[in-house]
């Protein structure tokens, strides 16, 4: 372990230069053959998104403010997923477990920007449905391309500039005994429960930006589906009221799961378990699996992306 001395007139005081994660606690003897699985869905993340992406800009017909939401979300998604899947391949097939400390504290700024980014874009299809179908003959008027790319910056300056406290706060530690992390990447919890001081103000701060970025996200993703319900409700046809639900049930899938896993997490990390492979195994999932499964529920349950993939593959195989 690489220690450096910190100047102080009072003690000395050493501070680790670099971190080891050490995998997956409990099971690090084998944790190698969770790569091919592992790097089964990354794959998959990367070639899905990057086949919407291909579909949404080829077909005309998908040049749409719902699809332009569906876009951003999968570059989302491969920026997230790409934050932390090369590391833990690389640990778990070369061993290489070493971190600086610097590339530890940008990835757990990459990781809450991206997250928050998803929570954020998942609001932005959520008022997208809301206009839809609460004011259909208002929706050309107000979602225009103007209001997603205004919205989408929102979103990424709101989330870049958002967690910046959370990755100076861990800096801000002093890490001088342990380097050893419990985990295949650097999570905020995990990283300062090696510190030597005092980490309730990043606990304090990680709660409090996870209330008021992510908790009003999903308070206003509920209302906005608790008044498309509202609206549904109202219709007297049961095909228009059934038409209206089915735009909005992959959207609805991806919400549970994505905010359900956080709130399991979250729980897991203040009950304190014993049982260190639960958390750190839902918190490596959850940054993988939402990439990978988000483009894979559109596709299925959306007609529009279908014959979108039907159309540009037909041309393909024409070309050829």
């Amino acid at each position: 372990m690489v220690l450096q001395k910190l100047p102080s007139s009072n003690s000395s005081k050493f501070q680790v230069s670099e971190f080891i994660l050490m995998g997956l606690p409990g099971i690090h003897s084998w944790q190698h053959w969770l790569s091919l699985p592992l790097a089964l869905l990354y794959l998959s993340t990367l070639g899905a998104n990057i086949l919407i992406l291909i579909i949404i800009c080829q077909d005309r017909a998908l040049q749409q403010p719902m699809f332009h939401f569906l876009g951003i979300l999968s570059v989302v998604d491969m920026g997230l997923a790409t934050t932390i899947m090369p590391k833990i391949l690389a640990i778990f097939w070369f061993d290489a477990k070493i971190i600086s400390l610097p590339q530890c504290f940008a990835q757990i700024y990459a990781i809450h920007c991206f997250v928050g980014m998803e929570s954020g874009i998942f609001l932005c299809m959520a008022f997208d449905r809301y206009v839809a179908i609460c004011h259909p003959l208002r929706y050309p008027s107000i979602v225009t391309n103007a209001l997603i790319f205004k919205v989408t910056l929102f979103m990424v300056l709101r989330n870049g500039l958002f967690v910046i406290p959370v990755p100076v706060l861990a800096a801000q530690r002093h890490y001088c005994s342990r380097n050893e992390i419990d985990h295949c990447l650097c999570s905020n919890l995990g990283v300062t429960s090696l510190a030597c001081d005092d980490r309730r103000p990043n606990s304090i701060c990680q709660l409090v930006l996870a209330w008021l970025g992510m908790g009003s996200d999903l308070g206003l993703i509920l209302l906005s589906y608790t008044l498309i319900l509202h609206s549904v409700l109202q219709l007297n046809s049961p095909e228009a009221a059934s038409k209206a639900l089915s735009t909005c049930s992959s959207h609805l899938i991806l919400i549970l799961f994505f905010y359900t896993v956080i709130v399991v997490i979250s729980v897991t990390h203040l009950a304190d378990t014993q049982a260190a492979l639960i958390p750190v195994l839902l918190n490596v999932l959850h940054n993988i699996i939402p990439p990978a499964l988000n483009p894979i529920v559109y596709a299925l349950r959306t007609k529009e992306l279908r014959t979108g993939f039907q159309k540009v593959f037909s041309l393909n195989l024409g070309k050829k």
